[in-house]
């Protein structure tokens, strides 16, 4: 009866250790930053659904700053710090470069359902998963922004040479543009925006509406653009390919079969409420709105020309940027 209940014991324990390691492998920390908010909301319904399909057999553990920082999340999916994680390429483009392009100034006003299907394609090129496989990375899905507009303390902007020497916080593609025109691209954290605006270490900073709301930069504002349409951020959501390839096949259905409706929602909510919450901060608020007028559209789109001619020069060397850039300018276009 000893060697018995030793036996039992032992088999025990085995099987206490194989649910633990189940259990450690069907739930995933995910790194994002800041706070819950509209940009954040795809993640935060992916790991509703998945958990639901899954009977809670599979959970997706949102950490909001607790992991990395927000410009290392990348190298924390490299090593396998943790499985899932969101990031914004202009963070670092020298370690994402593909995903760029689609950050170029493409001087159109694009739907975020419109622009949801666009980065999805993008995604899916071989000069792209080539990239991010640099990174042991799969892109899982896009975080749909709509065109970046600034918000500005400085007295007004009468006309584009006003822009000479403006401090301001914004990507690549968007700055490449301002920055012919003499603005000067200024970096700080995303969550220390609104006091650089405040103490004078910006001028303005170049957002989406979620993030003129989250950063409060609207309250230190006076003047805003309506029209700038020079694109806006590629903040992609990706998952260390490792996890995603050991995960079980129903878990995996679960993950890659939650990600078209986790996006639809995050497009509602994200036209039906912060777009228009941010509208009505604005007039709250009292900024003036600088709508540009069609010459100046004209000139805004001469130098967005120019930028994404030398992004194409930029990368010849290192892939094919004509082929990845003509692929996404026909996306664009249609």
């Amino acid at each position: 009866m000893t060697g018995l209940k030793t036996t039992l014991i032992a088999s025990a324990a085995l099987v206490g250790m194989v649910a633990a390691e189940v259990h450690a492998a069907t739930e995933w920390n995910v790194s994002l930053w800041g706070k819950r908010r509209a940009f954040t909301e795809n993640v935060e319904k992916l790991a509703e659904l998945v958990e639901a399909k899954t009977n809670g057999e599979f959970k997706l553990k949102i950490s909001y700053g607790g992991l990395s920082k927000s410009r290392e999340n990348l190298d924390g999916i490299a090593i396998g710090a943790f499985e899932m994680a969101q990031f914004c390429s202009f963070y670092h483009t020298d370690k994402n470069p593909t995903i760029t392009v689609t950050e170029l100034p493409f001087s159109k006003d694009v739907s975020l359902a419109r622009v949801t299907e666009i980065y999805t394609e993008v995604f899916k090129h071989p000069v792209v998963k080539k990239d991010l496989a640099r990174w042991n990375a799969t892109l899982l899905m896009p975080t749909p922004l709509p065109q970046y507009n600034i918000v500005s303390k400085t007295d007004g902007l009468n006309s584009l040479e006003d822009f000479d020497g403006l401090r301001v916080r914004g990507p690549g593609g968007i700055m490449g543009v301002l920055g012919k025109l003499g603005a000067v691209k200024t970096g700080v954290p995303f969550s220390e925006v609104r006091q650089s605006m405040d103490s004078g270490v910006i001028d303005a900073a170049s957002f989406a509406p979620h993030a003129h709301l989250a950063t409060g930069s609207y309250k230190v504002g006076k003047w805003a653009t309506t029209n700038l349409n020079l694109g806006s951020a590629n903040c992609p959501v990706v998952v260390n390919t490792d996890a995603l390839d050991m995960l079980s096949p129903e878990h995996k259905e679960a993950l890659l079969g939650s990600v078209d409706e986790a996006l639809a929602f995050y497009v509602e909510n994200y036209e039906q409420n912060t777009t228009a919450k941010f509208e009505a901060a604005k007039k709250e608020v009292g900024l003036n709105e600088i709508t540009f007028t069609a010459d100046q559209t004209t000139k805004l789109n001469e130098l967005s020309e120019s930028v994404r001619q030398e992004w194409i020069k930029k990368y010849a060397g290192k892939f094919d940027s004509q082929d990845l850039f003509d692929y996404t300018a026909n996306l664009f276009a249609k």
